[in-house]
């Protein structure tokens, strides 16, 4: 196989990736979420996503590009309509206002993916229309946020952790306690993510506790850590930490894997670690609504997805990570070798899925957040 270039990957989008909380409400000027949701529904009505000749995707900027959809076309015979969505909540907004009769391939996050499942608003997978679904690593053959992969198939994965420019910062970060140890030289020099989860599960980490613990007296000594962490910060951010790096106003950023990928491909003193106490690990997927309109086209799509050639390919292109075994015996060594992208295994075995949460532990958490970030 001839191996493809690697180009750099169209931006991730500007939100978190896990948590939207009120950019698309301002999105909105003035009207509800939910309204804005139906304005969106309305002008999808005037689509046929019935059409046997065409497919319409929903999916994160970065997954699908000219290249996937030519092969695809010409491989099927169906044209291919992409529409990108920048938060899972936006996404989930549209299909509970009835978008979700468009759509027949759309791409969530794996928390994302347990909610829908929740909602019944997924298709289980027929299996036997997937044959190389058992090509897929051991630890994404039954993943915790979708047993059995009965409702969804993991496209891409990553981790948080964090960046660095170290033209700026000379000694390197190792784990999360990092940033308190080095409050005073750090200090406004760095972010850490827009997102409750994320960070408070960084101070959790940093305190010897699971990223996901809701025991309310860890939960209150990590809100602590983070207010004597505070003064320090610069801002909290998901995205805007890239150039700000790349020109050296900043030392350190909290982010995630794949867009820290994006940024260092480039700029060889971009430099990315996963602390070695644990972090995030996050994957997200492709499924099947339950009100998906052309079942056989999606089906077509996965599988042409899951194709070794096609997923090293894809992956090389757009810089992301493949749970494709196969695919991955496919990378040229330099890709392969990639830390960001690819972190040890000793490091990966301490990273956890972020898991849900129920409606009061969600409440406390919102709480700490709106102290933290207000002011």
């Amino acid at each position: 196989m001839t191996h493809q270039p690697l180009r750099p990957r169209p931006p991730r989008p500007s939100l978190s990736r896990r948590r939207f909380v009120t950019t698309a409400l301002a999105a909105c000027a003035g009207v509800t979420f939910a309204s804005c949701a139906r304005s969106r529904v309305h002008n999808l009505a005037t689509r046929s996503g019935g059409d046997r000749n065409k497919l319409y995707v929903y999916s994160w900027t970065g997954y699908v590009d000219d290249e996937l959809v030519r092969q695809y076309t010409e491989a099927t015979g169906i044209e291919v309509v992409v529409d990108i969505y920048d938060s899972n909540e936006t996404m989930l907004a549209i299909l509970q206002a009835g978008g979700g009769d468009t759509y027949s391939i759309i791409y969530p996050s794996d928390y994302m993916v347990q909610q829908m499942i929740n909602l019944q608003l997924l298709t289980a997978l027929d299996h036997s229309r997937i044959p190389r679904l058992q090509e897929l690593l051991p630890t994404y053959q039954d993943p915790v946020y979708d047993r059995r992969n009965t409702y969804s198939i993991p496209l891409s994965w990553g981790t948080t952790g964090l960046a660095y420019n170290s033209k700026v910062l000379t000694t390197p970060p190792d784990d999360w306690d990092y940033l308190w140890k080095n409050q005073a030289q750090l200090s406004r020099r760095f972010t850490l993510l827009d997102d409750v989860r994320e960070t408070l599960g960084a101070a959790l980490k940093s305190l010897g506790y699971s990223y996901n613990s809701t025991n309310p007296d860890e939960l209150e000594k990590a809100y602590q850590a983070l207010v004597t962490l505070k003064p320090a910060i610069v801002s909290f951010n998901s995205t805007a930490w890239r150039e700000q790096l790349l020109a050296g106003d900043l030392s350190l950023a909290m982010a995630y894997s794949v867009d820290v990928g994006e940024v260092s491909q480039n700029n060889d003193f971009i430099k990315y670690i996963v602390p070695k106490s644990g972090s995030s690990l996050w994957t997200d997927t492709m499924v099947i609504p339950a009100t998906a309109p052309n079942l056989d086209a999606a089906y077509a799509w996965i599988n042409l997805v899951l194709e070794p050639q096609i997923a090293a390919g894809l992956m090389q292109r757009l810089f992301f990570a493949t749970p494709s075994r196969t695919a991955y015996d496919l990378l040229p060594p330099d890709f392969q070798q990639n830390p960001t992208l690819f972190p040890p295994p000793d490091i990966l075995a301490k990273c956890e899925g972020i898991a849900p949460v129920d409606p009061a532990e969600e409440e406390l958490l919102d709480r700490y957040w709106t102290q933290l970030t207000s002011g």
